[in-house]
């Protein structure tokens, strides 16, 4: 009839319609108390007590319906907000546009979101009195019902907390840059929430990391967070990502440091916004009220980043062929599809050397493919268990898979870490689903009942507990066929950010608040171990992450749609990643949702991500609507009627096939503790203060540097050259370094330079 949820859905940017706000209240704050209500309620009372005194009632009145509210991202504590926070992008030089970035509806994904978004019915709110740090409340709601009958809420309790100099002590691990006096404790009536501590930036210094970043290269002069997070497109525009790390470097100074708050907790940063020459830590604490940094000093950003990974845990090296260009499409759903879609590569001589297949399985289960015919059964299924009709969408997996091994492509497919529970599971899917919460192998709830996903995708699926190693055997059992029988080269381990709430419970004694961030790393784990144990190697791609991820396959960008600042968005995305120690990393090249992105800016993002750790296209689900939305050159050239799309993307592809050698051992070098494969020029070039005024330059191994062009209608690129000598690699000519050069950049050439000492190498690679 009532509810209410102190803590909401635990979303870390919104709140709901039955939750506490703030949940976390301040000394002096009054606190919103919101109850959901079913039609039947007729009025509803709130009883409040402070310090075990004789209840007050605080009636509540109805709201209306109406959607999640939106909170900011940063700050002590998240407050609600009128609407979306959004920060303006950057132009295609990397300093702000004019304007906010636009999201764009996409296909199935979008439709999920919408209907999450929309509220059932309206709330019942009241307010409560100012609350006191050092008191303690407690409050329960009544409701009438329209038949006379009434229904009373259990007790909750709920305290303010204050900032102060005392409440739990802060850990420093390496050279002390902790401001003296700048240590203070968030403490509430359940001992320290929160610490907040000062770190000194000196002029010209610049802050790059925080894990995959959207919004700015260098984050010096604004505030985000980490929390891992799905924001479904326009990731720069909000400033969230699902990959953070609260890891940064500092550049530009004296020399390179950087720090690593050693925990899996959500942290906040005020990186030189409100003062200039400080960055200011946040983060939550622990029941041991002894939160931990960790401060590297290095010659170089080289050598800070290889300080964190040691920590953290080094990058595993990859086979050559994930340096091959990647096909993908949401709507490829059939094994007839597939290969028609692999027969246009050959027909137009375009190479490709990985196919991820989304749309394979059966949608409930997400180890049988479409259409199998089998029992259903306790134990994991061998590939003699299937039966696949030959009118069926997939009548030879393995077949189709060897023929693709011929023709040297290697197959992933695409993965999710939820047990499905709408529509209401059946066959197998009933079976695993049961055997979840009979073994007790999901994650739970903090009164012991499974888990049930509160975001928009896959609303209220099971979550199988990845921290616990039995559950990681389990549930990757039920897919080893894939791999040792059918002959899959990997897995496209999509999602991982469907953790929300801090009080859930992991099999490893964590709880939400530290557990949470870590589930996307133990589910990459989980798949990478079942590619090792069959012999293979552990190729995953992911979306999601956290500190910890970098030993753990490769990963990209996520879902975004086609637009020149939503490409400019990815390069940044890429290089911060990197500086996190991402050695493998791409993005769905022009965007993956929305309409097809015009030949121009498709060409553009094909020519930078030749020159990336991945090149991948893909497209997003559309229900099969005409015309398609397929992202292949092909369906691009056939949709635009420009006749440069084919030629171009194929040149590209062909020059990408060349640089595989190149690329492979520039990774070896990478994974070694070297320097990140795709890295800023400030990687190379720490003390020379122009390459900030290019950021989205980069480099590409030891050898190449690389300016895409990100802005329509570019005839000639300006590009910042370092110190060195560099040649064009397209026209052999020379240029010398630190200074701006013009360089012509047609569709099929883009910008890209390589250090001389490195030329007489790879100049067969830009031989046409």
């Amino acid at each position: 009839m009532i509810r209410h949820r102190p803590y909401g859905s635990g979303h870390p940017y919104a709140t709901t319609e039955d939750q506490r706000v703030p949940a976390w209240p301040m000394d002096g704050e009054a606190v919103e108390l919101r109850v959901r209500a079913s039609a039947k309620v007729v009025s509803v009372v709130c009883e409040w007590t402070a310090d075990g005194a004789t209840p007050i009632e605080l009636p509540l009145t109805r709201s209306g319906a109406t959607t999640e509210h939106t909170a900011q991202a940063t700050g002590s504590e998240a407050t609600p907000d009128t609407g979306p926070d959004v920060v303006p992008d950057a132009g295609p030089d990397g300093t702000p546009d004019a304007g906010p970035a636009k999201t764009v509806d996409g296909g199935h994904l979008a439709g999920a979101q919408a209907r999450a978004a929309r509220a059932a019915a309206g709330s019942w709110v009241a307010r409560s009195p100012e609350l006191r740090a050092g008191q303690r409340y407690a409050y329960r709601f009544r409701a009438a019902l329209d038949d006379g009958a009434s229904r009373t809420s259990r007790w909750f309790e709920v305290t303010a907390a204050a900032w102060g100099r005392s409440g739990g002590k802060l850990v420093v691990r390496g050279a002390d840059r902790v401001v003296p006096g700048s240590v203070r404790w968030l403490v509430g009536g359940d001992g320290a929430r929160r610490v907040r501590f000062e770190l000194a930036l000196a002029d010209g210094e610049h802050v790059v990391g925080f894990g995959e970043r959207f919004d700015a290269v260098d984050q010096r002069g604004r505030r985000l967070d980490a929390v891992v997070f799905e924001q479904y497109k326009a990731q720069g525009a909000h400033g969230r990502t699902y990959l953070p790390m609260p890891f940064a470097l500092v550049v530009g100074g004296a020399a390179s440091w950087g720090f690593h708050v050693e925990t899996s907790r959500r942290t906040w940063y005020d990186v030189g916004a409100s003062t200039p020459d400080r960055l200011v830590v946040e983060a939550e604490v622990g029941p041991d009220g002894e939160p931990s940094v960790r401060l590297y000093d290095g010659a170089t950003p080289a050598d800070v980043l290889r300080d964190f990974l040691d920590e953290v845990g080094r990058p595993a090296e990859l086979p050559s062929w994930v340096f091959r260009l990647w096909a993908s499409g949401n709507e490829w759903n059939t094994q007839e599809r597939v290969m028609a879609e692999m027969d246009r590569h050959r027909e137009h001589d375009i190479p490709v050397g990985a196919l991820v297949i989304e749309a394979w399985s059966d949608e409930t289960t997400f180890t049988a493919f479409r259409g199998a015919e089998y029992e259903p059964s306790e134990e994991p299924h061998r590939l003699a268990d299937y039966v696949f009709p030959p009118d069926g969408p997939w009548p030879d997996p393995k077949g189709m898979v060897d023929e693709l091994h011929q023709r040297d492509v290697k197959v992933l497919l695409w993965q999710i870490p939820l047990q499905k529970m709408r529509p209401h599971p059946r066959h197998q899917a009933a079976v695993d689903a049961r055997q979840l919460v009979e073994r007790d192998y999901g994650v739970r709830e903090a009164d012991g009942r499974p888990y049930r996903n509160r975001g928009w995708w896959f609303p209220l699926a099971l979550m199988p507990d990845l921290s616990s190693p039995e559950v990681r055997d389990w549930w990757t059992a039920k897919r080893a066929y894939l791999v040792d029988e059918v002959g899959v080269d990997g897995f496209k381990t999509d999602g991982g950010e469907h953790a929300w709430g801090h009080d859930l419970r992991y099999a490893d004694g964590r709880r939400g608040d530290d557990g949470n961030g870590l589930f996307p790393v133990h589910y990459a784990r989980a798949f990478g171990e079942l590619l090792e144990r069959h012999g293979k190697a552990p190729v995953t791609f992911s979306r999601a992450g956290f500190a910890g991820s970098q030993p753990h396959g490769a990963f990209w960008a996520g879902d975004e749609d086609s637009t020149w600042a939503a490409f400019r968005s990815s390069i940044r995305a890429g290089i911060t990643a990197s500086a996190c120690g991402i050695v493998y990393w791409g993005w769905d090249l022009a965007g993956f949702s929305g309409d097809l992105p015009d030949a121009e800016l498709y060409l553009r993002a094909a020519g930078a991500a030749a020159f990336m750790p991945i090149m991948q296209y893909h497209s997003e689900f559309n229900h099969h609507r005409l015309p398609l939305r397929d992202r292949t050159p092909w369906n691009v050239a056939e949709r635009t009627g420009d006749d440069r799309v084919l030629p171009v993307f194929r040149r590209l592809a062909k020059v990408r096939e060349r640089l595989v050698p190149y690329l492979a051992g520039q990774a070896r070098q990478a994974v070694g503790g070297g320097a990140p494969l795709m890295r800023g020029l400030f990687f190379d070039h720490p003390d020379d203060p122009r390459v900030w005024e290019r950021p989205l330059q980069y480099k590409l191994g030891d050898a190449l540097l690389v300016a895409p062009v990100t802005a329509p209608g570019v005839v000639e690129q300006e590009v910042y050259l370092p110190e060195g000598e560099w040649v064009d690699v397209w026209t052999g000519r020379a240029h010398r370094g630190g200074r701006e050069v013009t360089l012509p950049a047609p569709l099929d050439r883009p910008p890209v330079l390589c250090a001389a000492e490195h030329w007489p190498h790879l100049s067969p690679v830009f031989a046409t």
